[in-house]
């Protein structure tokens, strides 16, 4: 029996502890990322370079991913505001039937974006390794971060944990049925964020440097 209550009491402990890492990650960094990320083309300060964090264009089911279409309508608004000069786009593209930066390229230039302004990075399999493969290999100290105002705010900690100036712009949401799953992985991703940052994890791959430039 007292085993027993030893197991339980110790369960308890590890799902608190769980619990409260959860807690401060989530609360950090949405609290970093006050007065840094905007809605509005027209408040957001200029940067040379727009980067956009890859997804996938269609769901398993063949429909338009809305996180890409609103991904996509916020890159073109920043442009054509002038809001930023170059886009870099980083996404996976961990196969030949799997290529998310293209996708995003080519939406773009069908939305009117030069080819001549925009960056692919085939290595971003992961936010982290989107940001600072942004400074490391694309030579970036200041970005606009370009996704949804949840992944803005792990972005931009992840930034600037690496020393980059970052900034958000944040597309247009998804509402809560379309994208709940999305939002109960967020609480994780933000978690591992924190943990990434106080283990010093690094990125899969770097590589040669790239010059933004048209």
């Amino acid at each position: 029996m007292k085993n027993v209550k030893k197991i339980i009491l110790f369960i308890a402990f590890i799902l608190g502890v769980t619990l409260l890492v959860v807690f401060t990650a989530n609360y950090t960094i949405a609290l970093n990322a006050k007065n840094k990320t905007f809605s509005a083309v027209s408040k957001i300060p200029k940067n040379k370079v727009g980067l956009v964090l890859g997804t996938s264009k269609l769901l398993k089911n063949g429909n338009i991913n809305l996180y890409f279409r609103f991904r996509i309508n916020a890159t073109v608004k920043l442009f054509k505001n002038n809001k930023i000069d170059f886009v870099l786009v980083s996404g996976d593209n961990g196969n030949h039937n799997y290529d998310e930066p293209t996708d995003f390229k080519n939406e773009l230039i069908a939305n009117g974006i030069p080819a001549n302004k925009i960056f692919l990075d085939y290595a971003g399999f992961r936010t982290l390794d989107s940001v600072v493969r942004a400074k490391h290999i694309f030579g970036q100290l200041s970005i606009t971060i370009i996704s949804q105002k949840f992944h803005n705010e792990r972005a931009i900690f992840l930034s600037e944990k690496h020393g980059i100036k970052a900034i958000g712009f944040n597309a247009k949401d998804v509402n809560t049925r379309y994208g709940f799953k999305t939002k109960i992985r967020e609480y994780f991703a933000k978690t591992k964020a924190y943990l990434d940052i106080l283990l010093n994890t690094k990125p899969r791959f770097l590589g040669n440097s790239i010059e933004i430039s048209s």
